[in-house]
């Protein structure tokens, strides 16, 4: 070590010594003046950036353990239900029997996955027109304060508790259902039209920074070759911003998928494979916040709402790969 001082010693001594421009000499300092022990030690700049490094790699760690922890977590209690109480996964999938109290025979979730790709697919399909023609008028028609005013209003949207939206819809629309259609109201009829609120914030939000990202300089080729406003928005911003437009329909479908108290509240909670959209029935999450505290934990009724669990984590899976697909389609 003493070898390898002396040499930085010399090596910095040598240094000041053959400075050629007098005015940036250093001042004070002669060959023999020089710390090597203070130039060798690390700088206040230099262990900020260690604690910087270091804070960061924590928190990445930290995340990595958390999902990690969270998908083992539920797939070991998930897969309980078919390894530990040995219930067909076919069975599963398939039956519309759910009663796990009366064994494993009766656990059957295919009327819940069925209402809750029916709620998620009409709300999508429902929200979607109305997201893409508020997103073409903030961007495309309205002024700058305009555009803002709707951001606004559409920020107030999201930032409404799920259990008022729940609220609306069990005091407004499904009496309103009733009164039109008849039955009790409750359904996915109702279920839809409150995730349609829900998530038009979402895919609108969305809407418009796919619609901002198109280049200017494609609207302005469009109208230098004479095309009106709407084919310009027609024939060349919306098949521009297509791929980004489909990841937030498909950010607004996870929405909707794994929203639990608002649908509760108006679908009617009877696990029953729908057979029209005004008759109750349940979804996955519905069932799952009404039934996970009257069971015991370990026991089959348990597993049974912990393998409801692990499918929307699946689900929630599947979304997040769909959008990385389209979202590299559309790089292409």
């Amino acid at each position: 070590m003493s070898k390898r001082k002396d040499r930085l010693k010399d090596i910095v001594n040598q240094a000041i010594a053959d400075q050629e421009v007098p005015h940036v000499k250093l001042k004070k300092m002669e060959p023999a003046n020089v710390d090597i022990d203070k130039l060798t030690k690390p700088s206040k700049e230099t262990r900020q950036e260690y604690w910087g490094k270091g804070l960061t790699y924590f928190a990445i760690g930290l995340i990595i353990v958390l999902v990690v922890s969270i998908i083992g977590f539920v797939g070991v209690h998930g897969l309980a239900t078919f390894f530990s109480d040995h219930v067909n996964v076919f069975h599963f999938l398939t039956s519309t029997d759910w009663d796990p109290s009366d064994g494993k025979n009766h656990v059957g979730a295919a009327a819940m996955i069925v209402t809750s790709f029916a709620v998620t697919i009409l709300s999508a399909l429902v929200a979607t027109p109305f997201a893409i023609s508020v997103a073409l008028f903030m961007t495309e028609y309205t002024s700058k304060k305009g555009a803002k005013f709707l951001q606004s209003v559409m920020e107030l949207l999201v930032g409404i508790p799920s259990v008022v939206y729940g609220f609306l819809g069990l005091t407004i629309i499904v009496p309103v259902i009733r009164n039109i259609f008849g039955g009790t109201g409750f359904g996915i009829l109702a279920a839809t039209l409150v995730l349609f609120v829900m998530v038009l914030p979402t895919i609108t939000s969305l809407t418009v920074d796919s619609l901002n990202a198109v280049p200017q300089h494609f609207r302005k080729a469009s109208s230098a070759l004479g095309a009106t406003h709407w084919q310009t928005i027609s024939k060349v911003i919306l098949p521009v911003a297509t791929p980004r437009i489909l990841t937030a329909v498909i950010f607004g479908m996870a929405r909707a998928f794994g929203e639990a108290l608002a649908v509760q509240m108006v679908i009617g909670n009877a696990v029953l494979m729908p057979y029209n959209l005004v008759s109750p029935s349940a979804t996955l999450t519905s069932q799952l916040t009404s039934q996970m505290g009257n069971t015991v934990m370990g026991t089959l009724p348990n597993n049974a709402l912990w393998s409801l669990a692990l499918l929307l984590l699946i689900m929630s899976l599947v979304f997040n790969f769909l959008v990385r697909l389209v979202g590299k389609k559309g790089q292409k």
